[in-house]
């Protein structure tokens, strides 16, 4: 054997390794442990997550990242239905209509979520996109994939499942770990927070299952009224949301008026603010005394909204 013979063998021979040794490192992805898995960092009340709930130094909203307890003010407010019940309603703030994806995975020919496999989302407060609304995507997934195999949108595509849109919504704020909404619409909804998977870290959410909700014709969010007065009213210097709703004297009781109840067909827990002047505060005590009053500020933003108790 000549040089060139045995020098060529052994270049050969060393590729071959080499594709052996490729091919056994391509580990085969293995399933990820929300247990253990880091959680991601959630920030409600930055200048880029809020609108009307932004930090400084003197509202006291919570720190980044710290648990909030949203059964205290100003994350809940009492008002009125619109026969004139009070009714309890959660603030999650201003949310747009283009709801954001979540995807939910399913076995094939499945039509209830698989066991174990946590959803996924690509967007959480302050990021471009987030919505506490989410509409639903299906994931169709083989027999033999392992629950938590994918924790990220960017593995889902590369994945190449068969993704399907749905007109379903669902409304599940994201926040911190730890943090309470112990307040529900339904005898025996669950209150506590659901894991999920953004990009490969574990997030935290609420659920609000007081209405099934579907998209509208455009896909957007659906919207009812409700109708609002502020202590100062927003013509005024220092008025609107910073001055805080005009409650009863010694009371926590807005008149703040829903148009629609979970029990209407037309329900939506995404409002759109409606503002009415404060003069007409003792006169309004239901939809249509709300409606009767001069109303200043006709769409002041929509809000996220879920009512949680009628008494």
């Amino acid at each position: 054997m000549n040089k060139r013979t045995s020098y060529a063998m052994t270049v050969l021979l060393g590729a071959t390794l080499f594709l052996i040794s490729c091919k056994k490192d391509k580990a085969t992805p293995q399933p990820k442990d929300p247990n253990t898995a880091e959680m991601v960092s959630v920030d409600r009340f930055s200048s880029a997550a809020g609108h009307l709930q932004v930090r400084n130094a003197t509202n006291q909203l919570p720190a980044a990242n710290a648990p909030v307890n949203f059964d205290q003010a100003p994350f809940i407010t009492r008002g009125f239905t619109p026969t004139g019940q009070m009714v309890d309603y959660y603030n999650f703030d201003v949310q747009p209509t283009t709801p954001a994806p979540i995807w939910v995975f399913f076995k094939n020919g499945q039509t209830t979520p698989m066991t174990g496999q946590l959803n996924i989302i690509n967007v959480i407060p302050g990021d471009p996109g987030y919505n506490d609304f989410w509409q639903v995507f299906k994931v169709s997934v083989p027999d033999n994939y392992v629950a938590n195999t994918i924790t990220s949108y960017s593995e889902l595509v590369a994945n190449g499942y068969t993704i399907t849109p749905t007109t379903d919504i669902v409304n599940c704020p994201v926040a911190p770990k730890g943090s309470t909404a112990t307040k529900r619409f339904l005898p025996g909804e669950d209150a506590s927070l659901t894991r999920g998977w953004y990009k490969n870290k574990v997030v935290f959410y609420f659920n609000f299952l007081e209405k099934n909700l579907t998209t509208t014709a455009n896909g957007s969010v659906p919207l009812s009224p409700i109708y609002v007065s502020f202590n100062v009213n927003p013509n005024q210097p220092n008025g609107g949301p910073d001055s805080g709703f005009k409650t009863e004297t010694g009371n926590n009781q807005t008149h703040n008026v829903v148009a629609t109840i979970p029990s209407n067909a037309s329900y939506s827990p995404l409002w759109t603010v409606k503002v009415y002047d404060n003069a007409a505060f003792s006169g309004v005590s239901n939809l249509l005394t709300a409606q009767a009053a001069t109303l200043l500020v006709p769409d002041a933003g929509n809000v996220n909204c879920p009512v949680v108790k009628i008494y």
